[in-house]
């Protein structure tokens, strides 16, 4: 068995947890997610923990045993605590601004590049160049960071683009000329 699925959920308190038709509903003070089980997992509710059922030993069962648990744990602390990125904008001139769930940001380009925040995403630029990103659902806030850096991925000689606060970027030397 999978150690990972094995593991028990622990529900906190303000969080309401219901399996039914084979998908997994929580919902907490931040919000609501679903999550749809594979055919043959069932979910088991007892004394405030989720135990997720394998239905073999199959290595191909274990593995999706082990990735629905943590989806599910996911879920719980996304309605409980929410996740968030933050990107850093560095370059001459790059900035971002938000105007309601859209986000406008100055590359470089000709042009300002628009990006709209999907539902369930928030958006916000504390300074103009620091995007802050949350939300619920992990994988979502996740995308939507990857989707914004790939405006402008920090390039190694100069270090301008758009980062994750606090990556390293490896910076390369440029030409000489002899």
């Amino acid at each position: 068995m999978s150690r990972v699925g094995k593991t028990p959920i622990d529900i906190p308190k303000g969080v309401t947890v219901n399996y039914a038709a084979n998908s997994v509903t929580i919902e907490g003070p931040k919000g609501k997610l679903i999550y749809k089980l594979k055919d043959r997992f069932s979910v088991e509710l007892k004394d405030n923990t989720i135990i997720v059922k394998c239905p073999s030993e199959d290595r191909h069962d274990m593995a999706i045993h082990g990735l629905t648990r943590t989806l599910i744990k996911n879920m719980v602390i996304g309605v409980t605590q929410g996740y968030s990125k933050e990107l850093e904008i560095r370059g001459v001139g790059f900035k971002a601004a938000v105007q309601g769930k859209r986000l406008t940001m100055q590359l470089g380009y000709s042009h300002p590049i628009i990006y709209d925040a999907p539902d369930g995403i928030i958006i916000q630029t504390p300074k103009p160049t620091q995007v802050h990103i949350s939300g619920i659902d992990k994988a979502k806030v996740g995308e939507v960071a990857a989707d914004i850096r790939k405006f402008y991925k920090p390039e190694p000689y100069k270090g301008k683009g758009i980062r994750y606060v606090g990556e390293y970027v490896r910076h390369k030397a440029g030409k000489t000329v002899a």
